[in-house]
């Protein structure tokens, strides 16, 4: 049996969902769960350690027994740059700071007469869903950004100043090499909700 597929099972058998699989140099090999998403729950719910421990000890058998080489296994939970890989992520993150890559830059017919360089790859913003999925065909994504420079704590900003523009890029689920939540820390603590900075 293939590693992945050994993996897979193992961790869906357990009740977890499977982020990531990733061998590094020196024989580590990088296990990333996290707890299968329920729409409309309450509160969102985290691994835990002793989560990462049950799966890790539960893998460490079942790839001994299928006889795949490795030096150390590793067990975490996603972090903040979490990878967002499958539909379920993308339903399941929608309204989130995102960071994508495209496959592609977009081109001089789609940047014309735009602010965003025809060169462009990369893009950070809240992640959005166009539409609803219809007779066979997904919804539609895109995320939203604004250029214009955040806002300190503390500082005033006057009521004559124009709203900054807002820019959105539509896209499909195979039109990117890779989406992440983006990494921004924020101090209020979880139930301040999600700082999109598009105020």
């Amino acid at each position: 049996m293939a590693l992945q597929e050994i993996v897979e099972q193992t961790v869906s058998g357990l009740g977890y969902d499977l982020v990531e699989t990733e061998r590094s140099a020196g024989g580590l090999l990088r296990i990333t769960i996290d707890l299968p998403w329920v729409a409309g729950a309450a509160h969102e719910q985290f691994v835990t350690v002793e989560d990462c421990e049950k799966v890790n000890r539960q893998l460490q058998f079942a790839l001994e027994v299928d006889g795949v080489e490795y030096k150390r296994l590793e067990v975490s939970s996603p972090g903040i740059d979490r990878p967002l890989r499958h539909l379920a992520d993308f339903e399941r993150f929608a309204g989130h700071m995102v960071d994508v890559t495209l496959k592609a830059a977009l081109g001089a017919a789609a940047a014309a007469g735009g602010p965003v360089s025809a060169n462009r790859k990369k893009f950070r913003g809240v992640l959005e869903k166009v539409g609803a999925a219809q007779a066979g065909v997904e919804a539609g994504w895109q995320i939203v950004w604004s250029d214009a420079p955040q806002v300190k704590p503390g500082q005033r900003v006057s009521k004559k100043r124009p709203p900054p523009t807002v820019h959105a890029l539509g896209f499909r689920l195979d039109e990117l090499r890779e989406a992440r939540l983006a990494p921004i820390v924020s101090f209020k603590g979880r139930g301040a909700g999600n700082d999109t900075g598009l105020h």
